[in-house]
């Protein structure tokens, strides 16, 4: 399979790349990404076959169908990681909570958050295919502990929650740098773009014998395992007889930079039955109001610090493949120029309309977050303020409410306690341990040890520092 570019070329770069190429350098001609030349087939005979199959076997299937230049064995390397999940035959549980709705928790691994279903496997397939270059390489944003591979995490001051930075923080290994940046996600992201676009940078970086790749969600190789499970959570939904093989399902995503969305729309577009995908914003609304209306407009705005901090983005990176997917290379560079130099672009209603087959969304408000976990609570489910926002999608978007909806659940309730602890007891500003102790005991619920152990690990990481320092702190972690 070849991968070729959102952007169109710009003569420097070769037209078409490789899988193991577009991973390893995965921006394209004028700041664009790589996507897909062409998406495999996998309609109903392909959901028969694997009606059985446990999550490894299909995602083994699934990859060999995109015919990706990495060894075989290197994929069943890659994919074994989810032995390592909670259940290694199940390591995405899909659980029934209302007669129409279903929650696919992608959180059960390592660090209980969705990133481990891509990242873990990623971060071997992209280690491997570095090893058979023999280069080394610097990797933006990431995770530590592969061979041939130095780390530099960044992350925004303020904008995760206590346990999502502790889980950075208190990492302590040689080819790994946590960095934190005083900005939110959209200024560590473009300040992640831009290092990955600087000449002058990767020249610097050369001459250490150091090349550069990212591994947030602009690198395909992190798509690929985030549209697996859109797949599994389907066939469960067969299996526990929710539906019948073929039935048409809403897939209800919580979405900030819009990998889930996007792997979901490969999904829907490999042939699984798919009538609508929804997606849930907070605050943060720029994509509700894009899908809704047509119009990307970041002027005037700046991001909102929300409950569900995951999604507190406005430049949504993958939106970009939709957008090349759908209307090519040449409209993609006007829309994509546009934002980047004018923060604003609008559809013709022709595309918009063509958006809008597919696509439909709406947005929570805190408040709102707040009731749907009491509600859903009360109702016998836990979840996490993310995985909230779902519900008001799922009111609001549904026109044929006979078809059930599969929610994405992004993290573990642990990740964020202490407002879930408001949400549910009404106490407000309780630390992480607190928090935690008065869920697990209120929720007849443990506390995964991973968690636990994280309240009283010493701090290795405590870097701060402002954006434009950011390509020195990076090269003195190299140096």
């Amino acid at each position: 399979m070849n991968f070729i570019e959102t952007r169109g070329n710009d003569g420097l770069l070769p037209t078409q790349m490789t899988f193991s190429q577009a991973i390893l350098s995965p921006m394209s001609s004028f700041g664009g990404l790589y996507s897909p030349e062409s998406l495999p087939e996998l309609g109903l005979p392909f959901l028969e076959k694997h009606l059985n199959s446990d999550y490894k076997t299909l995602a083994t299937a699934i990859l060999t169908e995109f015919h990706v230049d990495v060894e075989a064995a290197v994929i069943q390397e890659a994919v074994s990681l989810y032995d390592g999940f909670d259940d290694p035959k199940n390591p995405v549980p899909v659980v029934k909570v209302t007669e129409d709705l279903y929650v696919s928790e992608l959180y059960h691994g390592p660090t209980r958050a969705f990133k481990d279903m891509a990242l873990q496997p990623f971060g071997t397939v992209l280690s491997a295919v570095a090893n058979a270059r023999h280069e080394k390489y610097l990797i933006l944003a990431a995770t530590s502990g592969k061979e041939n591979v130095m780390v530099a995490c960044l992350y925004p001051e303020g904008g995760t929650s206590d346990v999502q930075r502790l889980q950075m923080v208190t990492e302590d290994a040689e080819n790994l740098k946590v960095i934190g940046i005083k900005g939110d996600f959209d200024d560590a992201q473009s300040a992640l773009k831009t290092l990955l676009t600087s000449d002058d940078f990767k020249a610097t970086l050369l001459k250490q014998g150091v090349s550069l790749s990212a591994a947030n969600s602009v690198n395909f190789g992190r798509i690929i395992f985030q549209t697996l499970y859109h797949f599994h959570s389907y066939l469960e939904l067969v299996r526990q007889d929710a539906i019948k093989m073929g039935e048409k399902i809403y897939l209800n995503v919580p979405s900030g930079n819009f990998g889930n969305a996007l792997g979901g729309y490969y999904a829907y577009k490999m042939g699984l039955p798919v009538e609508q995908i929804h997606i849930a914003s907070n605050n943060n609304n720029v994509l509700t109001k894009f899908i809704q209306t047509g119009v990307y407009d970041l002027r005037n705005l700046g991001v909102i610090a929300t409950t569900s901090p995951a999604m507190d983005i406005l430049k949504s990176s993958n939106i970009e493949r939709i957008l090349f997917d759908m209307f090519g290379g040449q409209r993609t560079k006007e829309l994509m120029l546009a934002l980047d130099n004018d923060k604003y672009y609008a559809l013709t209603a022709e595309e918009l309309a063509k958006v809008q087959a597919i696509f439909a969304a709406d947005f929570c408000t805190d408040d709102e977050v707040s009731i749907y976990i009491k509600q859903s609570y009360d109702a016998g489910y836990l979840m996490d303020p993310h995985t909230a926002t779902c519900f008001k999608a799922y009111d609001t978007c549904r026109d044929n409410k006979s078809l059930k909806s599969i929610f994405y659940s992004t993290a573990e309730w642990t990740k964020f306690s202490p407002m879930i602890a408001a949400a549910l007891t009404g106490q407000s500003g309780l630390h992480d341990i607190d928090a935690l102790k008065l869920i697990a005991e209120k929720a007849h619920v443990s506390i995964p040890a991973k968690i636990n152990a994280l309240l009283d690990k010493p701090i290795a990481q405590d870097i701060v520092i402002d954006k434009k320092d950011i390509e020195k702190e990076i090269l003195k972690f190299l140096n």
